[in-house]
């Protein structure tokens, strides 16, 4: 039975890549040859290559969930007594499968873009099938060509390896999803960006189009972002949620490429500027996508999420150089078409402080590129790889963060076209004012660290401007319609959900500075050696061991430290930090324990221990830490108001579209 279905996903495969090419050729020569029954036999192909791989998903699933070990991905990664949710979330645990789910979902977007515009946009939707199969096929020919899900063992192992100790944690279950779905969802702004240069309708259709589709692979990888830190911080053990590794910044550097385009789209659609600029970033987005996944499967850097080393490398950097160079044929090919409706007015107006967003966020995206990619470039070189580590990255994107911070708070204060002097003094005097009195507070309350008052007083200068956007609005609201205050809020929000939903998203972010810049400026640590009673103390804390114990559970052992903790000398609860052993894994694997408080997190590793039962424990104090994710919470909360549906996005999207088709037949 076990043969047969490994067959079957292999069949499936490869009649889902056959089916790929066709619907790559067909609807793109349907379109430029006027031939509708073309372009709708490429629409059915596309949702039976949904219906393969959904069915090669089910196939891998069930392999998995039953323990069918004969396939190798199911004995690399699977186990009888690994959890059902690991065992589940093994699909995307491994190379192979985390191919196949890529592929999956890749699929079922392109099926969800056709029902979405089974009545609209049908100049443009041939283009964005043949750019969604072509992706498609890429990836099929990775799992048929390169390497299969579904090869065979010549043996049945008795049991499987299971994920690594470090993979099964709830956060890697929900991890890797959110960031696939990021990946994979900016193949559809690209397709119809595409689409666009390839048919010449370059206004702003297709923007309008994607918006919400690049919005939520944005809030996607954000999730990605928040569960990856969050997972790094209380699985990794060492007291941190970034270390700026090689596969993070990978999924960094498309989420800043997306958040400078989801900014300049407003310029094009409110001023008419930026077109090529537009089209740009949604391929630098793409490509960095698959940049991302090109760095995880390739082989050539070292780091606890990437896979082992593979010969698929070569085969993306064909693909990336192959997409980027078809893009700029056409995007030249297009310039007579994207001349700018409006030019800039004056470096003092928002539309110049978007500018200049976008060019920090690619600055950004830039400078942690470069820090990635230079071991892989000296190494290929000079046959030795030079390290490039976190004092780089914070260096050079520090600074670069804190002036994109500013602009947050900036941005809101100016008008469009022109600021007038009075207007600036105006609408700056108050939010400046109370940034540099909280900084003053703060030093009197004895903060004296430069980088952690710079930090929390531009925090308060852009939370003030925010607060003053939604007083302004909420008390034109209470003066036009005589609403109560809350119910003002309410309807000022849902009528504009785009931009105040973009606010909420930056209080997120300047939460998230405020718990950064807390656990970077104000961490400290200690370490200890503790026989059974003994304490160690750090600042308000001290913590005493009161031996270890060992404990049996269903798929590991572990040994547990028993602390208890006081604060101030009050009692604070206890702490059990452990080691965890897993079969056929040579290392233990680190559980840290924390307590968490608005204040601070009180962090505690058990580090080893010797036969005469004494602990090593380091203590680490991440002050404001728990505002970090409360800051990553906001932003997603604001993203999803932003993502609900909007009448007025709606009625523009339906006027510039009539717009359109006026232009497309008095051309005819």
């Amino acid at each position: 039975m076990t043969i047969i279905l490994a067959d079957v996903g292999t069949a499936t495969l490869l009649l889902a890549l056959l089916l790929s090419i066709y619907a790559t050729g067909v609807s793109f020569l349907g379109a430029r040859r006027m031939r509708p029954n073309w372009i709708a036999s490429a629409k059915n192909t596309t949702f039976v290559v949904f219906g393969l791989l959904s069915l090669a998903v089910l196939i891998m699933e069930y392999f998995l969930l039953t323990g069918e070990f004969q396939v190798e991905y199911v004995a690399h990664y699977a186990a009888l007594k690994q959890l059902f949710i690991y065992n589940l979330s093994a699909l995307w645990g491994g190379q192979e499968g985390s191919l196949l789910f890529w592929g999956w979902v890749l699929a079922m977007f392109a099926a969800i873009v056709l029902v979405q515009n089974r009545r609209k946009h049908q100049e443009l939707i041939p283009y964005v099938i043949a750019v969604t199969m072509i992706t498609e096929a890429f990836f099929l020919i990775l799992m048929t060509v390169v390497t299969s899900p579904f090869k065979l063992l010549d043996f049945v192992p008795a049991d499987g390896q299971g994920l690594n100790p470090l993979l099964q944690n709830i956060g890697m279950f929900f991890h890797p999803v959110t960031q696939y779905l990021g990946y994979v969802g900016f193949t559809i702004p690209f397709a119809f960006a595409m689409a666009a240069l390839f048919t010449g309708r370059l206004n702003d259709v297709w923007i309008r189009t994607t918006r919400r589709w690049t919005l939520f692979a944005w809030l996607m990888l954000s999730l990605g972002l928040l569960f990856g830190g969050q997972w790094a911080y209380v699985e990794l053990s060492w007291g941190g949620y970034w270390g700026w590794d090689p596969v993070e910044n990978a999924s960094l550097m498309p989420w800043l490429t997306a958040t400078a385009y989801l900014h300049s789209v407003m310029i094009q659609e409110k001023r008419g500027m930026l077109k090529v600029w537009n089209l740009v970033l949604v391929m630098l987005t793409f490509i960095l996508s698959l940049l991302g996944t090109f760095i995880t499967r390739s082989g050539i850097v070292q780091s606890v999420h990437a896979f082992g080393v593979s010969s698929m490398g070569p085969y993306f950097l064909v693909f990336m150089g192959a997409t980027i160079l078809i893009f700029l044929w056409f995007l030249f090919s297009r310039m007579d078409n994207l001349k700018e409706d409006n030019e800039l007015d004056s470096l003092v107006s928002r539309e110049s402080s978007f500018l200049l967003n976008n060019l920090i966020l690619v600055g950004a995206a830039f400078a942690t590129f470069w820090g990635t990619i230079f071991p892989m470039i000296s190494e290929a070189v000079t046959g030795k790889k030079i390290t490039v580590g976190p004092p780089f990255f914070e260096r050079v994107n520090g600074p670069i963060f804190l002036a994109l911070v500013i602009l947050i708070g900036i941005c809101p204060l100016i008008g469009w076209r022109r600021a007038t002097k009075e207007n600036l003094i105006r609408n700056f005097i108050k939010p400046l004012t109370f940034g540099i009195l909280f900084d003053v507070l703060l030093f009197i309350v004895g903060i004296r660290d430069a980088g952690g008052l710079i930090s929390f007083g531009v925090s308060a200068f852009v939370l003030a401007t925010i607060a003053l956007e939604f007083y302004r609005g909420v008390r034109t609201r209470i003066k036009q319609y005589q609403e109560n205050p809350l119910l003002g809020l309410f309807n000022l929000v849902e009528r504009n959900r785009r931009r105040y939903g973009g606010y909420i998203i930056h209080v997120g972010v300047i939460l998230m500075v405020i718990g950064v810049a807390g656990s970077s400026f104000y961490k400290t640590d200690t370490q200890a050696n503790l026989k059974k009673g003994e304490s160690v103390t750090l600042r308000q804390y001290t913590v005493r061991f009161d031996g270890l114990k060992e404990v049996t559970r269903e798929n590991h052992d572990a040994v547990i430290a028993n602390l208890t903790v006081t604060e101030k000398n009050q009692p604070a609860g206890m702490l059990f930090p452990e080691k965890d052993f897993y079969p056929q894994q040579d290392q233990p694997s680190s559980e840290m324990a924390v307590r968490s408080t608005a204040a601070e997190d009180l962090y505690i590793i058990l580090a080893g221990w010797e036969d005469d039962g004494s602990a090593s424990l380091k203590v680490i104090i991440n002050p404001l830490i728990i505002w970090l994710w409360i800051g990553w919470i906001v932003l997603i909360s604001g993203s999803v108001i932003a993502l609900l549906p909007d009448p007025r996005e709606e009625r523009a999207l339906a006027r510039v579209a009539g717009r359109e088709r006026l232009i497309s037949v008095s051309s005819e």
